[in-house]
């Protein structure tokens, strides 16, 4: 991997040295930092509450819903190749093969990616990232951590967020203007997408810090296992 990697990981590394001085008596055992985590948390909060949730709020507003879809289909076609490479990082010929196919498709008949024409032809979608590779390679979870504005991550999923980042095709974009604005958009767009949740969090959880928490490290569970995860023993 280039050099340029380096810094990435360099910061989270610290980050990581700091929280271990940060450890408490954590409430779940996957979460041994939850100290440092619930001040990350509230970081995070005050963020969206004061920025990031009104310009979403703003865009789900006046943006017309075919160009919400048009966004979120440019993005995802992006992905896709990604995902790609990561399915076949993890074993799976097949998916990595229906993934190029709807980078073809999309990119083509679906006007670089707006429509997504290879959904109406049957090919599904995946989702997949360097996190989820590497789980599948056997790199444990690791502890658990709470960052600003990326959100919830294990330590293995931290780290393969850095690698994601930097093979990023929207963070390799060499103008800076460009490339901001891009990285503004799909963060945006994302976060509208999440709007209609916020409630149901709010109402439902007791402790939004464990709520979430649990949320996250059960839906990563499925993920790496492709919707199909091991029972786990009750003494577990």
């Amino acid at each position: 991997m280039k050099l340029r990697l380096l810094p990435y990981l360099s910061s989270v590394a610290c980050a990581v040295v700091v929280a271990s001085g940060c450890a408490t008596t954590a409430s779940n055992p996957k979460d041994p930092f939850e100290g440092f985590n619930r001040a990350m948390f509230a970081v995070n909060e005050g963020l969206d509450v004061a920025i990031v949730k009104p310009l979403a709020q703003g865009y789900d507003t006046v943006a017309p819903l075919p160009v919400k879809v048009v966004v979120g289909n440019f993005f995802g076609n992006l992905w896709d190749v990604w995902t790609a490479l990561n399915n076949l990082l993890q074993g799976k010929p097949g998916d990595a093969a229906s993934d190029v196919g709807r980078v073809l498709v999309n990119s083509t008949v679906g006007i670089g990616g707006a429509f997504d024409v290879a959904g109406e032809m049957g090919l599904t979608k995946h989702s997949e990232e360097f996190g989820q590779t590497l789980a599948v390679w056997g790199v444990g979870d690791g502890p658990y951590f709470y960052w600003p504005l990326i959100g919830p991550r294990t330590t293995r999923d931290t780290f393969g967020w850095l690698v994601d980042t930097y093979y990023d095709p929207v963070w390799r974009v060499d103008d800076m203007a460009l490339r901001n604005s891009l990285v503004a958009t799909r963060y945006i767009d994302l976060r509208a997408t999440l709007l209609p949740s916020d409630k149901v969090i709010e109402e439902a959880a007791f402790d939004k810090y464990n709520y979430i928490r649990d949320a996250y490290l059960q839906h990563r569970r499925n993920e790496v296992f492709d919707g199909d995860p091991p029972r786990v023993p009750l003494d577990d």
